[in-house]
């Protein structure tokens, strides 16, 4: 009896998972082509956006040079046109005098502090190397199973940081950042957690601005 109450309770959830295993192939390969479509456009459109990748690169560097004096913090960062955010748990102080000795650096051409490895390049390029293998198992073997995705996951875990170097270093940073000055830092929070719940988390962004030389009047 105790049995065939287990088989009534648990029946559903085998019947789920056993679903969701069949479909798990179909779900990779719509979740494939629509990386494969849109990470270069997200690529390209970074390329474009000089500014974009300046900040970028400040943005790296300054949480290589907090790194250097700290160690590890589990920083987070974003770059955006008029400045960078940085979050973590970090004081505004170290985060405006981290970001100018960073900029003096880069403009002194230590280009390798605008590549970090913790940058979600790297995770988005995993993404693009997974989902390319994942089409081209389909497309070459005709049918894929579970065996094939895991094998373009752990290529794509293995790719990953290599190839996001390379689009950080190419396509998504430029170390070009003569002419740019820290302008501050401005400080607020940010709740993280599940649904907004959670310890309060020190945002701040730094706001940057590139003066126009003779050059760029032209």
């Amino acid at each position: 009896m105790s049995f065939i109450i287990l088989l009534i309770l648990f029946w559903p959830i085998a019947l789920f998972i056993i679903l969701n295993l069949f479909f798990l192939p179909f779900q990779f390969a719509l979740y494939s082509l629509f990386n494969i479509v849109t990470i270069p456009f997200q690529l390209v459109k970074i390329a474009f956006n000089r500014r974009l990748r300046a900040n970028h690169a400040l943005e790296h560097a300054t949480i290589n040079v907090i790194e250097e004096h700290f160690g590890s913090m589990n920083l987070a960062g974003l770059g955006q046109e008029n400045g960078f955010i940085i979050q973590g748990p970090i004081d505004p102080h170290t985060v405006e005098k981290a970001a100018r000795v960073g900029l003096m650096r880069l403009q002194r051409g230590e280009r390798e502090l605008a590549v970090h490895h913790r940058c979600g390049t790297s995770m988005l390029a995993a993404n693009l190397v997974s989902s390319v293998l994942i089409i081209l198992f389909l497309w070459k073997i005709g049918y894929f199973g579970i065996f094939y995705i895991l094998l373009a996951l752990v290529i794509a875990q293995f790719l990953g940081p290599h190839l996001g170097r390379f689009f950080q270093k190419y396509i998504t940073t430029s170390t070009d950042v003569e002419g740019f000055e820290i302008v501050g830092v401005e400080t607020g929070s940010v709740s993280r957690g599940f649904l907004g719940f959670g310890p309060l988390v020190r945002r701040y962004f730094v706001r940057t601005r590139r003066l126009i030389s003779y050059a760029d009047s032209y």
